[in-house]
């Protein structure tokens, strides 16, 4: 199923016209006596939302027919504005009756579509860069293993541009990097991207006093770089750990935040923020709580009445790059998740400012336990 919504997502042939899937209905046209109920129905929505399939598939699917002989269930795959899209690190495509893997030719074909229609801020070129103003060393040794599948690097003997140019980093036409291949992998990202990167300040107050400033950190350079530094910091020097008396003189271990919710929170704002703007990320650590401000409120269908339960996504290669890397497990599922990971450790919900209109706010406030 994955492979099948791939190829039509690519549109190869460049129809632009939407591609079908039927489930319930085998390839002579007879019903499979299939019965899809709610089970059947979440399984095929997981197909968008897994992260196998990227960039993210836009798809509609059908409320099951009833027939006699079996349930159809339609799926309706739109062709995708970021091509080439990739499921498993593959790039599926269809030709007709034709399928299977795309030859490097037809990546090219595919990557120069994703051009013609750039619309976000990460997928347009980068005016006054070139390929040099790149880590050749992250990109084929960090980055190309995790996004490709190992046969196709086997047969892969692509120039480095069609290499960048295939998964969203390079601008062929204009023979520039993209600015998602600049924030992700540029040498000096903050020469073109001026608020390229992510300010951390810890107080040793509940206030935003100058006079209580206890560290400053930050963290500027590529992103394949700073998410790993930013992990790491993260777990060794704001987690921290105690023993709290309990009834009698029994003592319990508590944390002050849970890791992966500081973790989702902080990746969200890296991949959601507008890089347009010259402001940083900041990443504020008080007494009583954290701030994590970046720039740029909801985007798209996101909105303040049905967040968290919809997204868009304002960097969508950044997106994509993000969840191969191992920085997001599952789209749309994070914050969620975050929450109930804050609940499970002791602290309160997370708070937003979801009226912001030019920034993106949320506090997460300590462990209750942790000024017992």
């Amino acid at each position: 199923m994955g492979e099948a919504v791939c190829a039509f997502s690519n549109d190869l042939p460049n129809h632009k016209k939407p591609g079908y899937l039927l489930l319930g209905v085998k390839d002579n046209g007879e019903l499979a006596g299939m019965d899809i109920g709610d089970k059947e129905l979440q399984q095929l929505g997981d197909v968008r939302s897994n992260g196998n399939v990227l960039p993210q598939p836009y798809l509609v699917i059908s409320e099951p027919f009833h027939f006699p002989e079996g349930d159809v269930v339609v799926m309706e795959v739109h062709p995708s504005d970021f091509p080439p899209v990739r499921y498993k690190g593959r790039c599926c495509i269809r030709v007709g009756p034709r399928k299977g893997v795309a030859s490097p030719q037809e990546e090219r074909v595919l990557s120069e579509k994703r051009i013609s229609t750039a619309r976000t801020f990460d997928e347009q070129y980068c005016r006054g860069s070139k390929v040099e103003d790149l880590s050749q060393e992250s990109f084929q040794l960090t980055y190309l293993p995790q996004a490709i599948d190992a046969e196709t690097l086997e047969t892969n003997g692509r120039p480095l541009k069609e290499q960048l140019a295939s998964l969203g980093f390079y601008d062929l036409v204009h023979d520039a990097c993209t600015h998602a291949g600049i924030m992700l992998f540029g040498v000096n990202p903050r020469f073109f991207i001026q608020g390229a990167y992510l300010q951390y300040v810890k107080f040793n107050s509940s206030d935003m006093d100058i006079d209580a400033i206890q560290m400053e950190k930050e963290f500027s350079g590529a992103l394949v770089t700073i998410l790993k530094n930013l992990d790491d910091f993260v777990n060794t020097n704001v987690i921290k750990q105690k023993p709290v008396r309990e009834e009698g003189f029994q003592e319990k271990v508590v944390f002050n935040y849970p890791a992966w919710s500081l973790r989702e929170f902080l990746m969200n704002a890296v991949m959601h923020r507008d890089y347009e703007s010259n402001a940083p990320v900041y990443f504020y650590e008080f007494s009583d709580r954290i701030e994590i401000v970046n720039p740029g409120g909801l985007y798209g269908d996101a909105r303040p009445e049905n967040f968290p339960n919809a997204s868009d996504y304002r960097n969508p290669v950044l997106a994509s790059a993000m969840k191969i890397l191992g920085y997001v497990n599952r789209f749309n599922f994070g914050v969620r998740n975050a929450q109930a990971k804050l609940e499970q450790n002791g602290n309160p919900p997370a708070q937003f400012k979801l009226e912001l209109q030019t920034k993106f706010f949320v506090s997460i406030g300590v462990n209750k336990d942790w000024h017992a």
